[in-house]
């Protein structure tokens, strides 16, 4: 269904590039404009070519070069050098580099690389007139395809949440709304202000209206800063927090001040809510990586998943006073233990080194649960930290009102700038450490390699038509 296929990686292929050998560089050059395929490259382009290239970037333009572009026909790389045409120079090199990767055969030549599944037929159309085919390979034993993430409307600012930690693995599920989504309230519980969270929705859409060079590589991230300000206004409103609580807005829910414990309770239970999302899609994954065995066994598989639910009933069962809650968790921890530790006993090795290594791991993985569950209470702590930033600028605000007004308006502005940029950095570092250290942790078990095309378009507009 597309609504599933949307949650993975684009479904890749291997392929060969096959062409007679005089048609070949018509062939790669028109794979190069239409660059979906990712080649096999050789580790040095051709010594000639190389010469010239560095000649002439260093000799003309100094030492930035310049992007490369491919002509239809075979290019004579002396005369382009002496040209000052760089970025044909720099092209042709790229060429060769995927020609010396490349096998020939009774005067066909052929190099293998990946492709989309959804691009082979058009690029079948291309290359055919040029007397160029695609043949599809099988995939080497061990070697997982390069990962394409799908592009989802407005997923380019929120997809460096994930590239920011590593590639997702090809057979790994995309986790990029589910990280949003958790970086966002996890933010906005420790940066709850309305006032604040109106300033970081200005700031974003100051960042997609400004053309101001120094700010380009961060422009696209505008509508996440828009919707952390969101979440923070919104919690600022269940806060009744409005800079501080100066009493613009009502509170709606609590004063993290006043119950400082409720708050810790609810940020436990966010924690709880998020980490249970992330064990459901470590499972997955680990099914899709290693099939059922893996999925059942590993500590971020369904034995993992298992011994969580367990924590959480013999918690809730203490709590509210349910014997048959903590005795069900018991038993279903008990499970969970077993299966964990013939997973890593497996993986640990025979002998007695390998039963003990796998004790300090099972041990390990049990302390690390409750820390990580536990880890959630900043959510709280940095909620009560804002908070109270917030009061003791507004307490000196009106403690100089009666005095000196504009003193107190003064104090209001430079405390509220300071709190607001600390706070603002201290909570973005906050969240993404959560993110990573306790939600990331059990998604992810490897790191994908991102697909890398080959990609130089022609240097006439006209070629490529």
């Amino acid at each position: 269904m597309p609504w599933r296929e949307d949650l993975a990686p684009r479904r890749m292929a291997r392929i060969a590039v096959v062409a007679p050998e005089t048609r070949w560089r018509r062939v790669l050059a028109e794979l190069a404009d239409a660059g979906v395929v990712e080649p096999e490259r050789a580790d040095r382009a051709v010594e000639s070519l190389t010469r010239a290239l560095a000649s002439s970037v260093a000799g003309r333009r100094g030492p930035t070069a310049a992007e490369p572009r491919v002509e239809r026909d075979r290019l004579d790389v002396q005369r382009a050098a002496a040209e000052g045409r760089e970025d044909l120079v720099a092209g042709e090199v790229e060429l060769d580099r995927v020609t010396g990767a490349s096998a020939e055969r009774h005067g066909v030549r052929a190099v293998a690389g990946w492709a989309p599944v959804a691009a082979l037929p058009g690029l079948a159309d291309r290359l055919a007139p040029l007397g160029g085919g695609l043949a599809e390979l099988a995939v080497p034993p061990g070697k997982d395809p390069p990962t394409l993430l799908r592009a989802s409307a407005g997923e380019g600012a929120f997809r460096p949440l994930v590239d920011t930690y590593g590639t997702v693995p090809y057979r790994d599920v995309d986790p990029t709304w589910f990280a949003t989504a958790a970086y966002v309230v996890m933010f906005g519980m420790m940066f709850g202000d309305v006032g604040s969270g109106l300033l970081l929705i200005a700031a974003g859409l100051w960042l997609r209206a400004t053309r101001r060079p120094q700010v380009a590589g961060v422009r696209r991230a505008w509508p996440l800063v828009v919707v952390l300000g969101v979440s923070g206004a919104i919690f600022g409103l269940l806060y009744g927090e409005f800079f501080g609580p100066t009493g613009v807005v009502p509170v709606v829910w609590l004063r993290p001040l006043d119950q400082p414990t409720t708050l810790l309770v609810a940020g436990i239970a966010v924690g709880g809510v998020l980490l249970a999302v992330a064990y459901t899609l470590g499972v997955v994954n680990r099914w899709r990586e290693g099939g059922i065995g893996l999925a059942l066994y590993a500590p971020s598989g369904l034995a993992g998943a298992a011994l969580f639910v367990s924590l959480a009933l013999v918690s809730g069962g203490v709590l509210w006073g349910q014997t048959w809650l903590w005795a069900a968790g018991l038993v279903l921890a008990t499970g969970a233990l077993v299966l964990l530790a013939i997973g890593l006993r497996v993986g640990a090795g025979p002998g007695a080194a390998g039963s003990l290594q796998a004790s300090v791991e099972l041990v390990d993985i049990v302390i690390r649960l409750g820390s990580n569950v536990v880890s959630f209470a900043r959510l709280a702590a940095f909620g009560l930290a804002h908070a109270a930033l917030g009061k003791v600028v507004w307490d000196a605000t009106t403690g100089l009102w009666d005095t000196n007004p504009l003193a107190g308006v003064v104090v209001f502005v430079v405390g509220t700038v300071l709190a607001f940029a600390l706070e603002a950095l201290v909570v973005a570092i906050q969240a993404l450490r959560l993110e990573y250290y306790e939600l990331f942790s059990r998604i992810f078990t490897s790191e994908g390699r991102p697909f890398h095309p080959l990609q130089i378009p022609f240097a006439s507009p006209e070629e490529s038509t």
